[in-house]
């Protein structure tokens, strides 16, 4: 009897064991199965949700909670026979100032175009047409930023009449009308001054584009100014903001 006795115990504790094991190690287990992908998030198709979540995404930049939304294999997949961004962001070559980070944006979210001081020229604006006259992209936002160095650059070469060496004289000559309204504000900060000019006189240009006009008339695309703080990463609006 002793033997049965013992023989019964050792069993109950290996069946004790081994279902102790397999629900440690089952799938149902979150820490030992990995995250499902979050399903694609449907973009926006006005100028108003596209912006609203734009800066949405900025503010979790701010605040340092990111989502790294649509970054994953399954969007990847979604992506590989077509596109339909909600935003197209032109902004400057800065290394500090990436559209992608500072919206909080993933795959297939936006058009980026940037160039010296989020100048324009024939190309680029052909870049920046693109999405809403193809795609029915809602929102295009021209980004410009804190203490930029083609504009500061720019500033202090036709403030002293001394052209830049080679093509970077185009993107001066580009920025004269900013630097032209910043020299007439008398601002402290006149380099900062021509910086938001150019945003505005870029979004105001681009606003009445023989081409996109007629869609922003029509309430589908809004053109947005604005200005984005290295210090804080806030990007601020300065003009153009759907309502």
């Amino acid at each position: 009897m002793a033997d049965d006795s013992e023989r019964r115990t050792l069993l109950t504790a290996a069946a004790t064991l081994t279902a102790a094991c397999l629900a440690g190690c089952s799938p149902a287990d979150p820490a030992a199965s990995p995250r499902p992908a979050e399903p694609p998030s449907a973009a926006p198709r006005t100028p108003e949700a596209a912006y609203q979540r734009l800066m949405a995404g900025n503010g979790r930049w701010v605040s340092n909670a990111l989502r790294h939304p649509d970054r994953d294999p399954t969007r990847r997949q979604l992506l590989a026979t077509g596109q339909q961004p909600y935003g197209a962001v032109l902004s400057c070559i800065d290394s500090r100032v990436p559209p992608e980070l500072v919206f909080d944006t993933g795959l297939g979210d936006l058009f980026v175009m940037r160039s010296g001081g989020a100048t324009l020229g024939p190309v680029i604006t052909g870049s920046v047409e693109y999405g809403p006259m193809t795609s029915g992209t809602p929102l295009i936002v021209v980004l410009g930023h804190q203490r930029c160095g083609a504009v500061s650059a720019a500033y202090q070469a036709l403030r002293a009449d001394r052209p830049l060496p080679g093509n970077l004289q185009a993107i001066t000559e580009a920025l004269r009308p900013a630097y032209e309204q910043a020299a007439a504000e008398r601002h402290a900060d006149p380099a900062d001054t021509m910086a938001r000019a150019q945003v505005k006189l870029t979004a105001d240009a681009l606003r009445g584009n023989q081409d996109l006009a007629p869609l922003v008339a029509k309430g589908t695309l809004a053109v947005v100014g604005a200005y984005y703080s290295l210090d804080t990463g806030e990007v601020e609006t300065l003009n153009g903001a759907p309502v």
